[in-house]
């Protein structure tokens, strides 16, 4: 370490006495610039409170830099802030495992949902959905541990829409350059940034992974006074990324469509589709071959041509490898799954349509269109009034849109450029091995085996075509066995991923 660094990250005893509670200087602005309020992008180090937080049977201590505003010109001063959080070993010129003050990489978590907007998160949080708080488990591992907040779809300001798409990406990116442009002054290496995500969140981690450095993110980031600095990063966590949204609903009938007839061990069916919704469903199952035969991939397991007629095969190849991995590592009894072939402890084969009516136990399928959804009126919230997806793409003034072609032309209207474009840019898909962007190195990708909130082939393709690209040295694939729609678990195994890839 150098004694420039060590100067500017050990600052003195009184910096922290005389801060008793967090705090909040992105309300103190800099100065006025052409009518726009300015925010300084230096990072303050000497503005944080110490804190601890409890891991199993140890006590985490680290400084805490909190409300941090990440861009200069915010049009959200209520999430466009993050919270930075460092071991306390670092200002004491100690290593934390394998890592130092200089060496130690940023884990960058997002907690963002269904793309709703998200504040900064904290080691302190109990998460909702009953998995750990990976935050905790990084600082005792030695990163330095970021949480962006970001606008959402939800977000409003002065009536006035702020976090429609491509709000939420463009506001990571910007992180990630504050990140960069304090790099010096702060510890951990902003060439190692991490980044973590669930569901949307996972999906734009994924983003924020394959769309580094383009230049159609520039304009956003301008106008917001981003840091002029490069937004790739090392590496990309996603769990269960809900991406690929152009073609989502058609992955979803065509992997589901064999499910609606099911039926209760009483006979009854599992679902009321009406003849209509059915009709939905067979049309948006026969337009996805098209879609994925036009993507050219080839199978990782014999480098054979991946086509509509040997994706189940190739599905059917990862929830075997699940299933004989929790066996192998777990112990996992399999003996209840009828639909599962095992002989001398090997799992041989699976019934497909059988084990997908198994997925869809646990939790129903939507119905159809899964994402792109603006037609009966007459059915309760949240369907009533759209999707999720669909309040991502509506305007400042207008809280949803249908997105597709497909449901545009059933509901009789016309899907601009203007909103065409800000789809493309929230698709990992998109990116991956484009030319002129920097893709990151590393991928850990999971979705679980009985999550049904986007079809199986999302992620299975995302892996294949970084795989197919070359855009990455290491794509860590699993289809977690047995979980449902959740991220952040296993974090032994995530981080001892980690470990690997940053050494």
């Amino acid at each position: 370490m150098t004694m420039k660094r060590m100067k500017q990250w050990i600052t003195p005893v009184f910096a922290f006495v005389c801060l008793a509670a967090p705090v909040v200087y992105a309300d103190t602005p800099t100065n006025q610039q052409e009518g726009k309020t300015v925010y300084s992008l230096d990072f303050k180090a000497d503005q944080y409170t110490e804190e601890t937080v409890a891991l199993d049977d140890k006590t985490i201590a680290y400084r805490a830099y909190k409300n941090i505003m990440y861009v200069q010109h915010p049009v959200d001063t209520t999430y466009q802030l993050l919270n930075v959080f460092v071991p306390v070993e670092y200002y004491e010129g100690k290593s934390v495992g394998d890592f130092t003050a200089e060496t130690a990489p940023i884990f960058l978590k997002n907690d963002i949902g269904g793309y709703m907007p998200a504040l900064p998160g904290d080691p302190q949080m109990v998460r909702e959905d009953g998995n750990a708080n990976p935050m905790p488990f990084a600082l005792s591992k030695g990163y330095v541990v970021v949480s962006p907040g970001a606008r959402g779809s939800a977000s409003e300001v002065n009536g006035v829409f702020t976090g429609k798409s491509p709000a939420a990406i463009v506001d990571l990116k910007a992180a990630v350059r504050y990140l960069r442009y304090n790099d010096a002054v702060m510890p951990g290496t902003a060439e190692k940034i991490i980044s973590d995500g669930t569901s949307a969140g996972g999906a734009l981690s994924a983003l924020l992974g394959a769309s580094g450095n383009d230049a159609l993110y520039e304009p956003y980031l301008k106008a917001l006074g981003a840091a002029e600095t490069p937004d790739h990063i090392f590496a990309t966590v996603a769990f269960c990324p809900i991406t690929d949204l152009e073609h989502a609903d058609m992955a979803y009938e065509w992997l589901y469509n064999r499910v609606n007839d099911d039926k209760d061990a009483n006979g009854k069916p599992l679902y009321q589709f009406t003849d209509a919704q059915k009709a939905l469903s067979a049309e948006l199952k026969a337009l996805y071959p098209a879609y994925f035969n036009s993507l050219g991939l080839k199978s990782v397991i014999d480098g054979a041509a991946l086509t509509d007629a040997n994706l189940e095969a190739y599905i059917k190849h990862f929830v075997i490898a699940a299933a004989q991995k929790a066996m192998d590592t777990k112990g996992t009894d399999m003996s209840g799954y009828a639909w599962m072939t095992i002989s001398n402890g090997k799992v041989t084969d699976i019934d497909f349509n059988a084990y997908l009516s198994h997925v869809t136990r646990w939790q129903p399928i939507k119905d159809p269109p899964a994402f792109d959804w603006l037609g009966d009126q007459s059915t309760q919230e949240p369907r009533k009034f759209g999707s999720r997806e669909n309040k991502l793409f509506g305007t400042e003034t207008q809280d949803v849109s249908v997105y597709t072609d497909f449901s545009a032309a059933k509901l009789g209207v016309t899907i601009s450029q203007e909103l065409k474009d800000r789809v493309y840019l929230m698709n990992a898909m998109n990116f991956v091995g484009k030319k002129g962007v920097n893709n990151a190195p590393y991928w850990y990708i999971r979705h679980g085996s009985i999550d049904r909130d986007t079809a199986f082939p999302v992620p299975v393709s995302l892996y294949t075509k970084l795989m197919n690209v070359g855009a990455a040295k290491d794509v860590n694939f699993d289809l977690a066995w047995d979980r449902p729609h959740s991220g952040d678990y296993d974090l032994d195994e995530l981080f001892a991923w980690i470990g690997s890839v940053c050494k």
